[in-house]
């Protein structure tokens, strides 16, 4: 579970610097994988300097942040 009052962003795991950015976070151990072993689709920025990595859409995370919530937001596929 995450405060999402500590959410600084959230964004696509495809780029370049996310990538970078995750190979750093498993270098300085800030890194968090929540994906339950599924392909990584968002990487999600606290203000405490943690790196969550999400099998979850980014728009589909930032609609459940904001209260829209679906039923079917989760994507079985890898």
């Amino acid at each position: 579970m995450v405060n999402t009052d500590k959410i600084v962003s959230i964004i696509s795991s495809d780029s370049a610097p996310a990538k970078r950015m995750i190979s750093r976070g498993k270098e300085q151990e800030i890194l968090i994988d929540a994906t339950q072993g599924r392909r990584t689709k968002s990487v999600i920025f606290t203000e405490n300097n943690k790196i969550i990595l999400s099998a979850l859409q980014p728009e589909t995370l930032a609609g459940r942040f904001n209260g829209n919530a679906s039923e079917g937001d989760y994507d079985t596929k890898e």
